[in-house]
């Protein structure tokens, strides 16, 4: 499954009501260390499919929610479980580091 679009619209239904775990990449198209986790991100996608819901917030589409989240660097990525937030990274990861937060 391909990452979601992340918006204020959906946010409740696709993150905070999810069953399972949800990766959520706060990004921008204007950020060169979103650009390098932007493909491991999609992998993360992929290989989890059914397992882990991945989504993507645009910061500059969706303001509200990176203010909601105190999102003040991005790339930041956040797990979110049961509704609550289960995990945190800020900056570039590598794989590993982001698969370890489910």
């Amino acid at each position: 499954m391909a990452e979601l679009k992340i918006t204020q619209d959906n946010f409740q239904a696709e993150v905070l009501e999810s069953d399972i775990p949800v990766l959520v990449d706060f990004w921008a198209t204007w950020c060169g260390p979103c650009k390098m986790v932007g493909p491991i991100v999609a992998e993360i996608a992929e290989e989890y499919e059914g397992k882990v819901k991945v989504g993507k917030v645009n910061v500059d589409e969706e303001p509200q929610l990176a203010m909601q989240f105190k999102v003040t660097a991005i790339p930041t990525l956040f797990v979110f479980k049961n509704g609550e937030v289960d995990g945190q990274i800020v900056g570039f990861a590598q794989k590993d580091e982001i698969v370890k937060m489910f």
